[in-house]
């Protein structure tokens, strides 16, 4: 598909690539779009993909910007309305229910409809290349020559790298990632399973000292429910690509785990085609931009999980868009302006993040105990209302500039008719 043409805006003399369709991606080609330029997103999967974790959205800032971008009610009808999440021990005895905000945030979707969502806002107005990769970029004082895996080779004027944690644009711009990755102290797995508990949008969480089992249902489907595995665990040398080595690793890790459900986690695991496997770590590069090209989301400042990442990358998306609105498409300027405004930011957001792997699998059995008798002080109102709003304190921390628009959008008036994805009916999974 090809763009359509365009309203004017400060940014109609600009071209950029996106690379990465998964939520920064379109995200930022959303924002770019309606302040004029002509986006391309290039995807390496072969169509958008569905499924995946539940995300959340939590405070101000997150519901600001889904609100601009029209998309606020969607996201709400799309939401799991997740309710109780349950942490037991090894003899399956309940020990204290997580509330849904502090897992959940304000509102929870999964991934793969919102990326839905936010690509059936798009697509017309935004061309999307599926099943292709950048190879190579070359740049020059007035563009980026870029070739593609597949593709002939094109020129735009700027490059966003939206490619996510284990960013490929940003290895051929910035270096290796080994540079930059933060090994975080334990590794996350996910993956569909059927729902074997008769789950109703709750789960079942079994800590022990470094390890953790949740099995879960999200979408109150009475078939299908998710696996969760986390374990701690310093970091070691894997193939990403090889499926059947990961799946052998955790059934070792996980075999002598006591909770009488693990065995329906393992067979759930042997028998999966799909599954999500990777170290919890985050990003920290020395600066988001080099020459035309910058990062954006994961790939400029991810956690694995517990970093609000979802969230994060839809504000930072609307930022950068922003100021190269600001400053007409004076890339230069635009990108240090944008690093200025979500530097901290980020890091705050990244900094929660590393409290996830000793929250959910605790090293010790006296942690255990410890965090176990912490939640349950949130039964109380006045308490659970304060750790709402601390939890909300990092994703609320960024003042929202308001940034120059042309002409109206056709993409504005679709947004006002627009009724949102069905939803999905593939396989859930969840993340913390």
């Amino acid at each position: 598909m090809t763009n359509t043409a365009h309203s004017p805006g400060p940014l109609s003399h600009l071209s950029v690539l996106v690379s990465g369709a998964s939520v920064a991606g379109p995200a930022v080609a959303f924002w770019l779009a309606r302040h004029g330029a002509r986006v391309t997103v290039v995807e390496k999967a072969p169509a958008l993909r569905e499924g995946g974790f539940a995300v959340d959205f939590r405070g101000r800032a997150h519901r600001t910007v889904l609100e601009r971008m029209g998309i606020w009610d969607e996201v709400s009808r799309h939401q799991t309305h997740m309710g109780r999440q349950t942490v037991v021990d090894a003899d399956d005895q309940e020990k204290v229910d997580l509330p849904a905000f502090m897992m959940s945030g304000d509102v929870e979707i999964f991934r793969g409809d919102l990326s839905k969502i936010m690509y059936e806002r798009t697509k017309d107005h935004v061309e999307y290349v599926f099943g292709d990769s950048v190879t190579h970029l070359q740049e020059d004082f007035d563009g980026v020559d870029v070739t593609f895996d597949r593709g002939a080779p094109r020129r735009f004027g700027l490059v966003v790298g939206a490619d996510g944690l284990h960013s490929h644009t940003r290895r051929l711009v910035f270096g290796d990632e080994s540079r930059y990755l933060r090994h975080l102290g334990y590794y996350a797995a996910g993956f569909a399973m059927p729902n074997v508990l008769g789950l109703h949008r709750s789960s079942r969480i079994c800590s022990v000292p470094g390890r953790m089992v949740d099995i879960s249902n999200y979408d109150g489907s009475p078939e299908r429910g998710g696996a969760f595995l986390l374990f701690r665990s310093e970091q070691f040398a894997y193939d990403r690509d090889d499926v059947a080595e990961q799946k052998a690793l955790l059934a070792e890790t996980f075999a002598d785990l006591p909770w009488k459900h693990t065995r329906h986690v393992l067979d759930a695991l042997e028998d999966t085609d799909e599954l999500y496997f990777d170290a919890i770590a985050q990003i920290h590069v020395d600066r988001l931009s080099q020459g035309r090209v910058v990062l954006l989301g994961d790939a400029g400042y991810g956690a694995t999980m517990g970093g609000m990442g979802t969230g994060t990358a839809l504000v930072c998306a609307y930022v950068l868009a922003g100021e190269l609105a600001a400053a007409r498409g004076n890339h230069a300027k635009a990108f240090a302006a944008y690093e200025a405004e979500v530097r901290d930011y980020t890091k705050g957001c990244q900094k929660i993040s590393g409290n996830a792997g000793p929250f959910l699998a605790p090293p010790t059995e006296k942690k255990i105990r410890s965090r176990n008798r912490a939640y349950r002080m949130l039964s109380f109102r006045f308490l659970a209302g304060f750790f709402k709003r601390l939890t909300e304190r990092a994703a609320n921390a960024i003042e929202l500039k308001e940034y120059p628009i042309g002409m109206e959008h056709p993409i504005d008036k679709e947004a006002r008719g627009y009724a949102g994805p069905r939803p999905s009916v593939a396989s859930r999974s969840r993340q913390a």
